[in-house]
């Protein structure tokens, strides 16, 4: 298959996702000592060295998954490399109404800068056009709002090539078999992240004419829903050659179904980057062979442009005075032969 971009080490904010080994990785302050010339103007760029005291709100969904809770662990963990830093973080809920309460309260606080991932970005838009209203800045973390006025700098998961990448690496793999049959195990198809990474597997699907998606069920990214739609998706089709499951936790479910009705004629792309899945991989006993990262390090990211944005410093490798107003990271294909290296980032 064509090579996935390497990853560099210091360049999740840049178009990759990688961590170095037993650590968070930090994209948007650079743990490397400054070389000459990283900044044309001379503009000062955020370091691990203390700064001027930051109080960073942060506002989240509920952690009921996997992947929201490890959001709050990567932010939580990585306030707390910096002895400057102060994390108001909130309790967190699905209900728009109380998270815009949760916010409200961080504004009334005057915290310095707010970090948000909403349960819903159109919902919550004009909460952060209220914070920015009232000088606060808002790093607006993955589900974005509606009006770009809301935030200062959005950072979040590349959903398209989520799906891209997936719909790839199966390529890849099957090329040469004719015929080939593919079943995509989505998730919530209310969601526009979810029309996304569909809309990506299918382009990437179009590059490889002897493959055909044969079906698809969308799952509700949980376990349950996982093994029961994977089981309707076994039972409709009696051979198949891939599976795209679009999440995690809900591979988990599928995967016992597979078990379940003794299939193994098949490779299994997951999604998102769960620890399960990446054991799964590197152990090689399952039809489980690949994950697509949607990476929770972002939070981690997200803190470290707070801080930049509090202490009124642009990001390390970059020129510019200021944080970039975007930024896009990459879903990066993890595999037996790379899996030690994505490990770290595995949540549970």
């Amino acid at each position: 298959m064509p090579e996935i971009p390497a990853t560099s080490r210091r360049g999740l904010l840049f178009g990759t996702a990688a961590v170095s080994a037993g650590a968070l990785l930090t994209a948007c302050t650079s743990n490397e000592p400054k070389k000459q010339g990283t900044a044309t103007n001379n503009a000062p760029a955020a370091d691990d060295k203390p700064g001027k005291p930051v109080t960073i709100g942060f506002a989240g969904p509920q952690a009921d998954h996997g992947w929201l809770n490890a959001i709050n662990q990567n932010a939580k963990d990585r306030a707390a490399k910096y002895s400057e830093v102060t994390l108001e973080i909130t309790e967190g809920s699905n209900d728009t109404a109380i998270q815009i309460g949760q916010i409200q309260t961080l504004i009334n606080k005057k915290v310095d800068v707010l970090v948000i991932l909403p349960a819903d970005g159109k919902a919550l838009t004009q909460v952060g056009l209220q914070a920015m209203k009232a000088g606060i800045p808002v790093i607006n973390l993955d589900r974005i709002f509606a009006s770009p006025q809301a935030y200062r700098c959005w950072i979040g998961g590349d959903n398209y090539g989520m799906g891209l990448n997936a719909g790839r690496y199966i390529g890849e793999q099957l090329k040469d078999k004719p015929n080939a049959k593919v079943v995509e195990l989505a998730g919530m198809d209310n969601l526009e992240l979810t029309k996304q990474r569909t809309q990506g597997f299918d382009d990437a699907l179009k590059n490889y004419p002897n493959i055909t998606k044969v079906a698809r069920q969308a799952a509700e990214f949980t376990v349950e829903t996982g093994q029961a739609k994977m089981a309707q998706l076994l039972q409709a089709q009696k051979q198949i050659d891939a599976l795209w499951n679009h999440d995690d936790d809900q591979g988990v479910g599928a995967l016992r179904a597979i078990q379940q009705a003794g299939r193994d004629e098949f490779l299994m792309v997951g999604g998102a980057g769960a620890k399960s899945a990446m054991d799964a991989i590197k152990a090689d006993n399952s039809v489980l062979k690949a994950t697509v990262l949607y990476p929770p390090t972002m939070a981690a990211s997200a803190i470290d442009l707070a801080r930049a944005l509090g202490q009124g410093k642009g990001v390390g490798g970059l020129s510019e005075l200021e944080i970039p107003a975007s930024l896009t990271l990459y879903s990066a294909v993890v595999t037996k032969e790379n899996v030690d290296e994505y490990l770290p980032t595995g949540f549970s």
